[in-house]
């Protein structure tokens, strides 16, 4: 279960690469929109319910 864990962060990671965005946007970005923002809520979200699942 460790290994999907980590699948998945790191698949989920990749979604927040600069490639996907535009200048300035990005984890490294220096302005974000709520629209960002709301993705990474998500991300976390994902996350957080593989770690609970993982536990179980």
């Amino acid at each position: 279960m460790k290994k999907i864990a980590f699948t998945l962060s790191l698949a989920l990671s990749q979604l927040a690469s600069n490639a996907f965005a535009h200048d300035g946007h990005g984890l490294g970005g220096h302005h974000w929109h709520a629209t960002d923002v709301l993705g990474f809520v998500v991300a976390a979200a994902l996350v957080a319910v593989a770690v609970y699942f993982g536990k179980k």
